[in-house]
């Protein structure tokens, strides 16, 4: 499966650009994480192809791209800033309004809001713990969540 050449780091630092500090928003680790595996799934259900190369793996408290993860467990449960350099021209419009839409619809939720959503679907649910949740698992299910709620 080929990608459009942005990493995980990429889709992580767009969506913690949309952050508004002065509103009260904030981006904990855990929430990014599934926000990068809302961004994966949603991707791969419209366009059959991964946003991003890295792997999803299932955690205790949902899916994970590890390398983000750990580039970011420093912050603990605490806010992640927003990126100070951030070069919005490397995501075409296809690629923004697919992100847009995904904060748009799960960036106003906790991050154990979040991981209680993930921990309810398949993808997750249905990968032992520590395993890679497979491009296919993400791929399947949300062709049928994302399209039948959004059409």
């Amino acid at each position: 499966m080929n990608y459009n050449g942005l990493s995980c780091y990429d889709i992580a630092r767009y969506f913690l650009a949309q952050i508004d500090e002065e509103a009260g928003d904030l981006i904990s680790n855990m929430k990014l994480q599934k926000l990068v595996y809302y961004a994966q799934g949603v991707n791969l259900a419209l366009h059959n192809r991964p946003l991003f190369p890295e792997s999803l793996e299932a955690w205790t408290y949902g899916p994970v791209v590890p390398e983000l993860f750990h580039t970011y467990k420093r912050y603990g449960t605490g806010a992640i800033p927003p990126p100070r350099d951030m070069d919005f021209s490397i995501y075409d419009s296809q690629t923004r309004e697919l992100l847009d839409e995904v904060y748009a619809v799960f960036g106003q939720f906790s991050a154990w809001m979040l991981s209680h959503k993930t921990h309810e679907e398949p993808p997750w649910k249905d990968t032992p713990i520590g395993h890679k949740i497979s491009p296919e698992a993400l791929r399947d299910y949300f062709k049928i969540q994302w399209i039948a709620s959004n059409g």
